[in-house]
């Protein structure tokens, strides 16, 4: 942590009841970051007495020119090689209020330490050189302030000496960047120009740009608000573990937003199971009294009055406005590997202390820093900006990054590597939660006296789950019922389930929305899963179009194998055979949210099976799908 002197402006890190601030410094280096800051403790008269002595004895020493940055530049490395490494915290007080400087590194390679600097802040400042004109490190900077939610910017065109204070060299440079911020979506509220070794306009107004009548940057700071309090947000908790005292089972995690308080109902998710909350639990010396409530920013330990299984990375909420439940979504993301990011690519995400894999189902758009445009691109590269689509391979419990700015930020990783990180969106996706959740609640599970290794050796084979996925015309269904009618001569229990005629009865209230689709598909899932634990083998044939769906059926499945067959043929070979004449009309407009023309279809990340259509006649797309299901269901003797 690095210091300053008591006086308008004192360290003061430990006042938890007192207002905070956090301003991030940003922008490229030797653009006077760290300079700037130094010069404005030693101009308040903030800095320990003998401080900028010592700094000096030690620049004359090392045979080095005296620089204002070396107040906060505490690393060695960063004093010899005259960059900022680390994200440097400069605690300052006044009587209104906490602030907290973070002074980023501005190095491309630092880029990771910028950025979790960055990720802290209320506001920030975006310092550029008045010689250079909107570099693409600024530019990546700015963009990168955006992507983390910061919108109380200023900027600061610094060096101005080195262009004889010209007003000129300041407009252009200040136009250029507040249009590229308008590009971005993120307004200057003041465009400041500044000397930070001489401090003109930093904290004393200068009198060699007369020409400026804003504020100084000071008055600049002075302007910004902290963001409001995380508390103010529904209940989110991440639960780190859980661990037992006792009798007691205590479920502990930080509160990212809201406020937890005794006898609350909660919902723990992604298993939609809810409890009532028994004590907080906290460490109290000289045994004081218990918490009855935890708000944002808390770590707080928990018991609920049921046995429920709760594991880590689990969200618990009131049961009231409740987490996102899929298994996609989108997201703004920065990427730092040096192996640029491509779709397909399999990484481990993490929400706080949420684990899991996920893969790139599509790049949608990269971002082009020099236009400060989106444009469509197959790969993001190293220190790259981008929108992507995300598959997560289990069920997330999730929020968008505006509705719980921690919860919604993540990152990717590959072992110990950071690949790279960002934020996510869950615009035009369908939420999984009402489907999976049950409406009735006096209701228990009934074991079976028959047990599944009997169903087993009394079939001859292993109840299985078959789903084949694929567009309207690729042959699903007559794959399916060929496989049937082999396999039932062979002696195996099968049964197919197709789309169609399940829409002549249990399904027959629903129609083509994105929300009947889901319903669609639970019905189905929850059928095969029944089938499939009285032993059989279940064919199902449905377009299935959402990547999340066949992965929550897979999720029904739960002991039962479920294998999820592509059966692929593009739209074109689609529309040529169009058996059912269904393309034709929803070209003309006659069936709305069609599949493939006006509603998309999502094809699998990592099928068990595909059977390519366009290359296989139907009797060896059948012979193929006959042969993988007897390898899965066969048994030993």
């Amino acid at each position: 942590m690095r210091e300053a002197s008591p006086s308008r402006l004192t360290q003061n890190p430990d006042v938890p009841s007192r207002q905070r601030l956090t301003i991030v410094l940003a922008g490229h280096v030797d653009h006077g970051k760290s300079t700037i800051v130094g010069r404005l403790l030693h101009d308040l008269g903030r800095l320990p007495d003998g401080k900028i002595d010592e700094l000096r004895s030690t620049c004359e020493r090392r045979r080095i020119a005296f620089e204002w940055a070396f107040v906060t530049d505490a690393l060695q490395a960063e004093r010899a090689q005259g960059v900022t490494i680390d994200a440097g915290h400069i605690w300052l007080h006044d009587p209104k209020r906490d602030t907290v400087l973070i002074d980023a590194p501005g190095h491309h390679q630092f880029i990771r330490n910028m950025v979790s600097g960055a990720a802290m802040g209320d506001a920030a400042l975006l310092i550029l050189d008045a010689r250079e004109s909107l570099c693409e490190q600024a530019r990546r900077h700015a963009y990168l302030l955006h992507l983390i939610g910061i919108r109380q910017v200023a900027a600061v065109i610094n060096k101005m000496d080195l262009v004889d204070f010209n007003q000129e060299a300041y407009d252009n440079l200040a136009e250029e960047l507040t249009r590229y911020l308008f590009r971005i979506g993120l307004t200057a509220s003041v465009v400041v120009p500044t000397v930070g070794p001489d401090g003109d306009n930093i904290v004393q107004r200068s009198n060699r740009m007369d020409w400026y009548k804003g504020p100084t940057l000071l008055e600049a700071m002075d302007t910004f608000a902290p963001l409001p309090s995380a508390s103010r947000y529904s209940l989110r908790m991440r639960v780190q573990d859980v661990y037992r005292d006792g009798e007691k089972r205590i479920i502990a995690g930080r509160i990212s937003a809201g406020r937890l308080n005794l006898g609350d109902e909660i919902m723990i998710s992604p298993s939609n199971t809810t409890a009532s909350v028994l004590s907080l639990e906290s460490w109290q010396p000289n045994g004081g009294t218990a918490p009855t409530t935890a708000e944002a920013g808390q770590s707080v330990g928990l018991t609920i009055n049921k046995p429920l299984f709760v594991a880590r990375g689990d969200l618990i909420s009131h049961t009231l406005d409740l987490p996102f439940e899929t298994h996609a979504f989108t997201a703004n993301i920065f990427w730092f590997s040096e192996t640029p990011l491509v779709e397909g690519r399999t990484f481990t995400i993490k929400f706080c202390c949420l684990e899991t894999k996920a893969t790139v189902k599509s790049i949608v758009h990269v971002f082009d820093l020099d236009a400060g445009e989106s444009r469509p691109g197959e790969q993001v590269p190293r220190n790259g900006l981008a929108q992507i689509k995300i598959y997560s391979h289990s069920l997330l419990a999730i929020d968008a990054f505006d509705k719980d700015p921690e919860g919604g930020r993540f990152m990717m990783t590959d072992g110990h590597a950071v690949l790279g990180g960002g934020t996510l969106t869950l615009d035009g996706l369908l939420d999984m939660r009402p489907a999976a959740t049950p409406k009735s609640q006096n209701i228990s599970t009934i074991s079976h006296h028959v047990t599944a290794e009997e169903r087993t050796r009394r079939n001859g084979c292993r109840g299985a789950i078959f789903w084949l996925t694929g567009l309207s015309g690729a042959g699903k269904s007559t794959i399916a019922m060929g496989a049937e009618n082999a396999l039932f001569h062979l002696g195996y229990p099968i049964y197919v389930l197709d789309g169609d005629n399940l829409r002549h009865g249990l399904n027959a209230d629903l129609g083509f929305s994105p929300e009947d689709r889901v319903e669609n598909i639970r019905r189905a899932g929850e059928v095969a899963a029944l089938f499939a634990n009285a032993g059989m083998i279940v064919i199902t044939a449905f377009i299935s179009p959402y990547l999340s769906e066949r992965q929550r059926v897979r999720t029904m499945a739960k002991e039962t194998p479920f294998h999820e067959i592509y059966i692929r043929a593009d739209i074109q070979t689609c529309e040529e055979r169009d058996p059912k004449g269904l393309y034709a009309r929803a070209r003309k407009g006659e069936i709305a949210e069609f599949t493939g023309i006006s509603a998309p279809y999502e094809e699998p990340v990592e099928a068990d099976l595909t059977i390519d259509t366009q290359d296989l006649s139907p009797d060896d797309s059948i012979e193929m799908l006959v042969d993988y299901i007897r390898a899965q269901v066969a048994v030993s003797d």
